[in-house]
């Protein structure tokens, strides 16, 4: 995806989705993720890949038990876990925080992208993890009925 080279210029990054082969809600943050980059003027690949095991998956990325959710993405260095809004995930290419691995929502909250019915949004927030802690990346409140 968007990320930032020696001179301010934009290099393409490929997005590889981890995902149970039996989770619907998964293709369908990534077509929210397509559909964003495309928009962008991106070129780098986004694709699933179907694992049974997702559990190896997200020890391997290094993502905390307790922001787990039902796909693990690695992008340019980084891990999104579950749920994360497109822009969420171009600013931290484009910011690059010390001390920061990924992001994650946790769980999988209604009215993420990928998780939409119809205008109701429970409240979530995006967490920025690593080794320097964690931290509230954005924080979407709660709408509709």
């Amino acid at each position: 995806m968007l990320s930032a080279a020696s001179g301010g210029a934009v290099q393409a990054a490929d997005v590889t989705m981890f995902r149970s082969p039996s989770c619907g809600c998964c293709l369908e943050w990534l077509e929210h993720m397509r559909e964003y980059w495309t928009a962008a003027g991106e070129t780098g690949e986004v694709k699933p890949v179907s694992t049974p095991d997702m559990q190896s998956v997200k020890w391997r990325a290094g993502v905390p038990a307790d922001l787990s959710s039902c796909h693990t993405t690695l992008i340019d260095g980084y891990v999104i876990e579950g749920h994360v809004p497109a822009a969420d995930v171009a600013r931290l290419l484009k910011q690059r925080p010390e001390g920061v691995r990924g992001l994650a929502v946790a769980g999988m909250p209604i009215g993420s992208p990928g998780m939409e019915y119809g205008d109701r949004q429970q409240a979530y927030d995006v967490v920025a993890f690593g080794p320097a802690g964690r931290t509230v990346w954005s924080s979407y409140p709660a709408s509709g009925s």
